[in-house]
């Protein structure tokens, strides 16, 4: 999705970096599909070893900044989808934003719930960005997911930096990764995107991910 897949700015979601704000707000519904070899959502795999994952999205942007939108992705069991909308913008320089995300399994996802939400809050100045993904589901895991980004273009075009960990209460088992990523367009308009997830997480071993995607928007209105 357009939001979940080619923006780069603070979360780490399937199979590359997410940021649920959009980089300019420009009014319009738009629609896009990619495959990938594989769905690595903040350093853990969510499709199972060596598969492939189909994904998918819709958005609505307003020009005020308010979006909303549906994504989808083959996973492990079934189909995750996810609804979100939320709000991003520029206030003195800085790019602020706030997005509520339901995430919603057929089956049972990693670590057997069939739904739980987040609230994410960012903020980003020049190269660098910081989020929280705050778990408001408090039927399931507390937790809270801290991000930082940096855009490093101006030395490496199309590349990025986000190092993530996910603070869960009650256990020590907290989950690190440093993703870097790299995304360039290629023929009609079609996006490549390479992401390299080095982990330091108990749930995941501590195995590093590499993940290989094409995804193409399109402008429906």
């Amino acid at each position: 999705m357009k939001l979940k897949t080619l923006a780069l700015s603070l979360a780490v979601a399937g199979a590359t970096s997410v940021s649920l704000v959009p980089a300019a707000a420009q009014a319009g519904v738009s629609a896009n599909a990619g495959i990938f070899s594989d769905y690595v959502w903040r350093g853990v795999q969510q499709n199972g070893s060596d598969t492939m994952a189909v994904q998918g999205g819709l958005d609505y942007e307003a020009d005020n900044g308010l979006f909303v939108g549906i994504w989808g992705s083959t996973v492990l069991k079934g189909y995750e989808y996810d609804l979100y909308a939320g709000w991003g913008g520029e206030v003195n320089g800085i790019d602020l934003g706030i997005a509520y995300t339901s995430f919603n399994y057929t089956d049972s996802a990693v670590g057997g719930t069939n739904e739980f939400e987040e609230v994410s809050l960012s903020a980003g100045m020049g190269p660098v960005s910081i989020g929280a993904d705050i778990d408001v589901d408090k039927d399931q895991v507390d937790y809270t997911h801290y991000s930082i980004s940096y855009d490093a273009s101006a030395f490496a075009e199309g590349v990025s930096l986000t190092y993530g960990v996910t603070d869960t209460k009650g256990t020590s088992a907290n989950a690190g990764y440093l993703n870097v990523n790299y995304s360039t367009t290629i023929d009609m308009g079609v996006d490549l995107m390479v992401d390299y997830f080095m982990n330091d997480n108990n749930n995941n071993s501590g195995t590093n991910e590499l993940v290989i995607g094409l995804s193409k928007s399109f402008d429906l209105m």
